[in-house]
C-alpha cells in the first residue's frame, strides 16, 4: 500500500459508507464501514452518521461526501432516494461544522461524479483520452462525463428522452427486476439508451457501473451501439475512492 491517504464516505438511500483509500493505488486501506441510511434520511440525521464513521476511523483529515444529488459549490440541488430537505441544502457547511473542520475540509459531490473519478483515476477509464462516460444502472440511470480526464460535473444524462419516456424508467437495473426482462430484453432497452447518448455527445468510451457491471458477460456482448463499452472496475468501492481523491485534490470545492 502507498503512503498517501484520503477518507471517502458515500451515502446512498439504503447505506452510508465510509473508509480510508490508499491514494496511490486506488483501493481501500482497510475495512470499509457500512451504516444503515436513517430513515427519514434528513440532512441532520445523516450528518450524524457521517460523523460517526469518520470518529470511528479517527480520521482528521480532508473528507470526502457524495450524495445522489446534483451539488454545486456544496450545495445540494436535488434529493434523489434521499429525503427532500436535502434540496438547497449547503451540505459541505454542514458536514464541516458536524465534524469539526475548517470550510473547505469537507468536498462534496455527486454520487455517479465520485464514481466516475474513480474509474477515471484508477480503473477501466485510467489513461483514457477523449469524451469518457461512467453511467451507473441501479434504481435510476446516473452519468459521469470527463473531456481528457476532467469531469464535467452533474450531467443527469440518466433523464434523456428515449421514445417518449424517461430513460432510467425503461433501462435502469432496477426496471429489469421489476418486470422480470431477460438480459436480451433489457438490453436491447440499454441498446437504445446508449445510442441516444451517443448521437448527442459522441463518446470515446463508456464504462458501465451499478451492480448490473458485476454481470458484464450475460449483457455488453448483446449491445449493439458504436461505442466500447467496458465493466466499471471499482465496482461498490468507486463511490468512497471518488470522494477521498475529490477531497484529497480539492475537486467539488
Amino acid at each position: 500500500m502507498g503512503t498517501t491517504r484520503g477518507f471517502g464516505i458515500d451515502i446512498g438511500g439504503s447505506g452510508i459508507k465510509g473508509g480510508l483509500v490508499d491514494l496511490e493505488t486506488g483501493e481501500l486501506d482497510g475495512e470499509r464501514l457500512r451504516i444503515v441510511t436513517p430513515q427519514p434520511s434528513t440532512p441532520d440525521a445523516v450528518a450524524d452518521v457521517v460523523a460517526d464513521i469518520v470518529e470511528k476511523f479517527g480520521w482528521t483529515g480532508p473528507v470526502g461526501v457524495t450524495l445522489p444529488c446534483v451539488v454545486k459549490r456544496g450545495v445540494a440541488l436535488t434529493a434523489a432516494n434521499v429525503d427532500k430537505g436535502w434540496v438547497d441544502t449547503d451540505a459541505a457547511g454542514l458536514f464541516a461544522r458536524r465534524l469539526g473542520r475548517e470550510p473547505g475540509g469537507v468536498v462534496v459531490l455527486n454520487d455517479a461524479d465520485a464514481a466516475g473519478l474513480a474509474e477515471v483515476r484508477y480503473g477501466a477509464g485510467k489513461g483514457q483520452d477523449g469524451v469518457v462516460v461512467l453511467l451507473t444502472f441501479g434504481t435510476g440511470i446516473g452519468s459521469a462525463v470527463f473531456l481528457d480526464g476532467k469531469l464535467l460535473p452533474n450531467t443527469e444524462f440518466g433523464h434523456l428522452e428515449v421514445d417518449g419516456h424517461d430513460a432510467e424508467k425503461r433501462a435502469a437495473a432496477s426496471v429489469k427486476e421489476e418486470k422480470d426482462l431477460s438480459w436480451e430484453e433489457w438490453t436491447h432497452r440499454v441498446s437504445k439508451y446508449l445510442r441516444t447518448l451517443e448521437d448527442l455527445i459522441w463518446p470515446d468510451l463508456v464504462i458501465a457501473g451499478g451492480g448490473v457491471s458485476k454481470k458484464a458477460d450475460k449483457w455488453l456482448p448483446l449491445l449493439q451501439v458504436r461505442t466500447k463499452v467496458v465493466a466499471a472496475a471499482l465496482k461498490n468501492e468507486a463511490g468512497i475512492v471518488g470522494a477521498a481523491a475529490a477531497a484529497a485534490h480539492g475537486i467539488g470545492h
